[in-house]
């Protein structure tokens, strides 16, 4: 894991008319790291994963991606930069099939400046939708219907999508959301061994699940960074528990 950081948020604050969702929220993150940001319900947790994948534009602050300053960048710009992310509605066609809803996002990275593309080119993007479905467990699902999927599957599917740019931080918003808990157990799985290729920042609310994947955990409450530090420090955390599990 590298020590010099990714990804770098310096007071960070967004308001929504007089409201303000995100207060001076200054935090790094290290390559190579895998960390989720959780809170309460209104913490800000949304707005900050907005922010940092270029959903909304800072009303304050600076957000910087390997040292380049990304602040307000057009989201589709993004993924040029090495950065994908997932959410937390499915994004799927759900009319095609998987192996097509990847391929389509292969073409998406590869196909821009390049009109007239030869047939050998479009067999390599057969293989590699294929090799990313296989890296996601969908293999089985190659030629289903999205629509037809199951929803833990359907979630899978989008980051085979995700990983169609080849990121070097890829960000999860709530990625086991609605899913039963077999196939949250799918998930953790595949976000552990995702993690062992590149940086994921994953926003949660499901603190239990989180204490067992991430080595960091970042906790925002009412838009402002509450404490930061490994799941043992979390746990211990006295205000943690007092804000997040209603403790006193």
């Amino acid at each position: 894991m590298s020590a010099h950081p990714i990804l770098e948020v310096r007071k960070v604050s967004r308001y929504f008319g007089k409201f303000k969702a995100l207060s001076d929220v200054s935090v790094s993150f290290r390559a190579g790291e895998l960390t989720a940001i959780i809170g309460p319900n209104g913490a800000g947790k949304s707005t900050f994963f907005n922010v940092i994948s270029g959903g909304v534009a800072p009303s304050e602050g600076q957000v910087l991606f390997e040292d380049r300053d990304i602040t307000g960048m057009p989201p589709h710009l993004f993924a040029r930069h090495g950065i994908a992310k997932s959410f937390q509605i499915t994004n799927v066609f759900k009319q095609l099939s998987a192996h097509e809803n990847v391929r389509v996002a292969l073409q998406m990275q590869t196909s821009r400046f390049q009109l007239l593309r030869p047939r050998s080119s479009y067999r390599e993007l057969i293989e590699r939708a294929d090799a990313l479905l296989t890296r996601v467990g969908l293999q089985h699902c190659r030629d289903r219907i999205a629509g037809d999927m199951a929803h833990g599957q359907q979630r899978s599917l989008e980051v085979a999508m995700a990983l169609a740019c080849d990121p070097k931080l890829l960000l999860m918003d709530e990625p086991t959301a609605g899913m039963s808990p077999e196939e949250t157990v799918v998930m953790m799985e595949l976000i552990r061994q995702l993690a062992q290729e590149r940086t994921v920042i994953l926003v949660e609310h499901k603190m239990k699940m989180v204490m067992g994947l991430c080595s960091r955990l970042i906790v925002l409450h009412h838009g402002e960074l509450l404490v930061d530090g490994t799941p043992e420090e979390i746990r211990n955390n006295a205000e943690v528990k007092r804000v997040y599990l209603g403790q006193g």
